[in-house]
């Protein structure tokens, strides 16, 4: 069996790429080129940024093909990115909301475009794999291919993954679904790759946000509940939901104050107390449910509204237009529209949504 797996440059899918070759599969590198050269540079401490200059990760995806005695094929995905990750990036800050953009990277990009891409240049393998914490297996029951969390739950990146297709789960691979972070080191620097003390990425852009978003200022007024003046702003989305250091206000006030509130409508910051940031219910839209039918009816499952927040129990109650009414059992702090809630039932992904 032929596959194709994504190399970044680290250590992860290195050893991925290693654990399939030792089980005696063909396998092909591809790295994905997605740097846009007009953002400003601005080196994070070991180059650990997904988006950023690429020299270093390149080079250090040939050393690890090289090592592996795997070929290895650059993919050019930069006006792809541009188009469906950074545009929609700029156009949820202006209108108020956080976009996580790995999560349409990995559906659009990494799990779409890179391998499609490769396949037109007449490329052909059986399954596409990368270095992602996760697991997938297939239910008889409902003839459905279902993302599970990995194994070291640490790591566990299901809730990035949420929006893959069935037929991308049918024809992908996560080798390191069944490991633990610190055995992959382990068995890099057993095997002596050359990724092995390579930092995991932790941010998504290497320099300032607004070098992405450039926009110019929109100055407007940040408020209390009342409407009251409590300060100015330059521009929404310098702001996100539990914001609470550099508002800017106007005097000094008793208790610790957060952004509660972003009207892009009204070009306006509502700011509150941390008991206003507590939410009972939310909306979510364009939901994708990647491992089970569209429930018709009401169910209770697990969820979590960002990927380091613990799974709560809440209850799904499905809409007319497709968007789901999402209860807590206990309200939850800053849910904040533009990030994904995704819904877990045990160690299962059914699938999740945009906050709206």
């Amino acid at each position: 069996m032929k596959i194709l797996i994504g190399l970044s440059g680290g250590v992860d899918s290195a050893v991925a790429a290693y654990l399939l070759k030792k089980q005696g599969y063909e396998v092909i590198g591809t790295t994905m080129s997605i740097w846009d050269g007009s953002l400003p540079a601005m080196k994070t401490k070991d180059n650990d940024s997904c988006l950023g200059p690429e020299n270093e990760n390149i080079e250090t995806a040939h050393k690890i093909a090289d090592f592996l005695k795997i070929p290895l094929y650059i993919t050019d995905c930069r006006e792809e990115y541009k188009k469906v990750v950074l545009e929609n990036f700029r156009n949820e800050y202006k209108e108020g909301h956080t976009p996580n953009p790995c999560i349409r990277c990995n559906a659009y990009i990494k799990f779409g475009i890179l391998p499609a891409t490769v396949r037109k240049t007449g490329l052909n393998f059986d399954k596409f794999a990368t270095g992602h914490y996760a697991n997938i297996g297939f239910d008889s029951s409902t003839n459905m291919y279902q993302l599970h969390k990995a194994a070291d739950l640490n790591k566990d990146q299901t809730y990035f993954l949420y929006r893959l297709t069935q037929k991308t789960l049918s024809e992908t691979i996560f080798p390191l679904g069944v490991y633990t972070k610190e055995q992959v080191r382990n068995i890099a620097k057993k095997i002596g790759l050359p990724a092995a003390e390579k930092p995991d990425s932790q941010d998504f852009y290497c320099g300032d946000y607004n070098d992405i978003l450039q926009f110019p200022a929109n100055p407007g007024n940040i408020v209390d509940k009342n409407g009251r003046v409590l300060g100015k702003h330059n521009g929404i989305w310098n702001y996100t939901i539990g914001k609470r250091k550099g508002l800017g206000l106007l005097g000094g006030t008793k208790d610790p104050l957060y952004v509660i509130n972003i009207s892009a409508k009204q070009n306006i910051v509502t700011i509150g107390t941390k008991k206003d940031l507590y939410s009972s219910s939310l909306t979510a839209e364009k939901i994708s449910w990647c491992s089970i039918p569209p429930p018709k009816k009401t169910i209770e499952v697990t969820a979590k509204i960002r990927r380091q927040h613990k799974a709560e129990k809440v209850f799904i109650i499905p809409q007319e237009d497709s968007s789901v009414k999402v209860e807590f059992a206990q309200p939850q702090m800053s849910v904040t529209a533009g990030q994904s809630i995704v819904f877990y039932k045990g160690d299962t992904v059914l699938g999740g949504g945009v906050i709206h």
